[in-house]
């Protein structure tokens, strides 16, 4: 069964697609290696002893996209991660995010639609409930407005696939809201890779423990929270991968209970930024240097996820606690700084 991988060498793509492949699926990856590295392509080698048909494409050119579906009409399912993802540019660079996120949606849709098989998996995020009401944040939570133009681009997305199943019975979609995805392969060849500054906690987190980032800031300190510091649930990666396989195995055999389902994909827990890096000293047993800076546009104060649906209906629960992804993620670090 050959499935398709957008974005199958970013961060969350390539342990899905391990994920795959372990469990006997033919891949095929598209990536324009615009946020991630063709050296992932030989981490994933090395894992599965197996290495995927890569392409080197942007989701956002038609053409090329049209032509690469021509060759492969064969695919029995598709899972899109190819997508612009940090909060903070989105808000310093909306349009980038719009044209990104929308526009390869609606393209890519438009050529899965001609397919016999039409199964697809969204990678969402929970950024789509905004400032939630109460929490753990369940699937029935209101869409609220968006906090930040990546989060306006998921709702909007989920809209255009929903619609999209609505006029073509023949399309089943489920969309995974993630909440905080962090850690790294437990084999350590393939982790989180950002390209120029981190975007996200865990990233700067470790590359300031290991001496390639000066100090970490900490955004904001005032937060109506225990300690003042935004509450997220952190999730690791490879739980999160294997999510993807089952909510995909769930639309292949007609498990579905519609033709649009959203699920949370996350632990149940939230941790403050400071109780994140109290762990993480912990872990790497070390102090790192960090300082309180001021709020970030965009940033919600609290977020975790009620995870019942998803373990109920898709059979699917974390394994991996805070400690075991900083843990994986500081190995995945020290790797990259031998490396270089």
């Amino acid at each position: 069964m050959k499935i398709l991988v957008t974005g199958g060498l970013g961060f969350i793509g390539s342990h899905t697609v391990v994920a795959l492949i372990e469990k006997g699926y033919e891949v095929l990856i598209i990536d324009n290696l615009s946020n991630s590295s063709i050296s992932v392509l030989e981490g994933i080698t090395k894992i599965t002893s197996v290495t995927p048909n890569f392409t080197k494409l942007d989701v956002r050119d038609k053409i090329k996209l049209r032509e690469f579906f021509e060759k492969n009409q064969a695919i029995q399912g598709v899972i899109h991660f190819a997508a612009s993802k940090a909060v903070g540019e989105s808000v310093e660079n909306p349009l980038l995010y719009y044209e990104n996120n929308i526009n390869a949606l609606v393209h890519l849709l438009k050529e899965v639609k001609a397919l016999e098989h039409q199964n697809f998996i969204f990678s969402s995020s929970c950024t789509v409930y905004g400032q939630a009401d109460e929490l753990p944040i369940t699937e029935d939570a209101p869409v609220k407005p968006a906090e930040s133009p990546y989060g306006n681009t998921k709702q909007i997305g989920e809209e255009i696939i929903k619609d999209s199943t609505k006029v073509n019975p023949e399309m089943k979609a489920i969309a995974l809201r993630y909440f905080n995805p962090i850690g790294a392969h437990p084999s350590t060849e393939i982790g989180e890779l950002p390209i120029g500054v981190p975007q996200n906690l865990i990233p700067f987190i470790t590359q300031t423990a290991v001496g390639k980032r000066e100090k970490l800031s900490v955004f904001g300190k005032d937060y109506p929270t225990e300690d003042g510091t935004c509450i997220r649930d952190y999730i690791h990666v490879v739980d999160l991968a294997e999510a993807h396989i089952v909510a995909l195995e769930r639309l292949m055999k007609n498990k579905n209970k519609s033709n649009f389902e959203v699920f949370n994909l996350g632990t149940g827990k939230g941790n403050s930024v400071l109780e994140v890096i109290t762990t993480f000293e912990k872990v790497a047993a070390q102090k790192l240097a960090w300082q309180f800076a001021d709020r970030r546009p965009g940033d919600v104060i609290a977020a975790y996820a009620e995870t019942t649906k998803a373990n109920q209906e898709l059979g699917w629960k974390t394994k991996y606690n805070l400690a075991d992804a900083l843990k994986s993620a500081w190995q995945w670090e020290l790797k990259l700084a031998n490396k270089n």
